[in-house]
């Protein structure tokens, strides 16, 4: 039997707990598993696994507006139909969510207990699933996290990153604030749940702290100039200033007490976890210090 079965395979997260738990974990992506094919989500249970990590889902935000049946059926469809086959086969389900179940309006970090009011079709479309797990199966537990980035993959530290390869100047976003979370970092906080039993319902995972797009932006070329990456200006703009299709919460930071108080789990600060990050890329990327 897998111990722990992760889906959402080319996924940060997924990629993190592979390499935190090799031999605890097994991951599954597509085409092997897919929302759109009933059928490979069955298959999954031919052998049931301990736990199932839901770490799949439609995570392009602008894409979800113009897309919306598809990002219901990966965020809210498939997990609902995962949660049923959880509870068929006594498999424990942690399911990912997002902050943007939220509007940003409260001016505070939220609790898991605040009404939720999703400003788009990703927001909206994930609370359908946290719904619709929690309906088949009470004793899930759902990590809603937020602005979630890796060394690998598509995330806003390696836009930064290759965007100041090719420009001297930048416009971020200096009024939406959240909680930057490292994939690593989420990857131990889950494998905390997993071995906390009895821990159930809805819970904040993301990393301690907060910061604007803005501040983010600064702080990775803070991290990463001593390893001689460009570091261009970052110049402060207003929401307004970069319009997209989907509105996203102005404040969505999350409060992560409940976490630690009731599994004993909480997430380090952003900025260490972020400057170990840029790092590795920079390494990776084996990059040259200017002569």
């Amino acid at each position: 039997m897998t111990e722990i079965l992760v889906t959402g395979g080319q996924g940060q997260l997924a990629r993190a707990l592979a390499d935190a738990a090799p031999d605890r974990v097994r991951v599954v992506g597509r085409p092997q598993f897919d929302f759109d094919k009933q059928e490979t989500v069955a298959a999954l249970f031919e052998a049931p696994p301990r736990v199932l990590v839901n770490a799949a889902a439609w995570t392009a935000v602008d894409a979800a507006e113009k897309e919306p049946e598809a990002a219901r059926r990966a965020n809210a469809e498939g997990p609902g139909l995962l949660a049923e086959l959880c509870r068929r086969h006594g498999t424990r389900l942690i399911h990912i969510s997002t902050d943007y179940v939220f509007d940003g309006a409260k001016g505070a970090p939220y609790v898991e207990g605040d009404a939720t009011n999703p400003t788009g079709v990703y927001g909206a479309t994930k609370l359908a699933g946290e719904l619709a797990v929690l309906a088949a199966l009470p004793e899930a537990v759902i990590l809603r996290t937020a602005w979630v980035y890796a060394t690998a993959g598509k995330n806003f530290v390696l836009t930064m990153l290759n965007a100041a390869r090719r420009m001297p100047a930048l416009r971020v976003v200096a009024d939406q604030r959240g909680c930057p979370t490292n994939a690593d970092d989420l990857a131990a906080a889950v494998l905390g749940v997993v071995d906390a039993p009895g821990v159930a319902g809805v819970f904040h995972a993301c990393g301690g702290g907060e910061s604007t797009w803005h501040g983010f932006a600064e702080e990775i070329f803070r991290a990463a100039g001593p390893h001689g990456w460009p570091v261009p200006s970052v110049q402060a703009i207003a929401t307004a200033d970069w319009p997209t299709p989907a509105r996203r919460p102005a404040d969505s930071r999350l409060d992560c007490g409940k976490l630690a108080r009731e599994a004993g789990v909480r997430l380090p600060d952003w900025r260490p976890s972020l400057h170990r990050a840029v790092a590795a890329i920079c390494a990776a990327a084996r990059v040259e210090s200017p002569a």
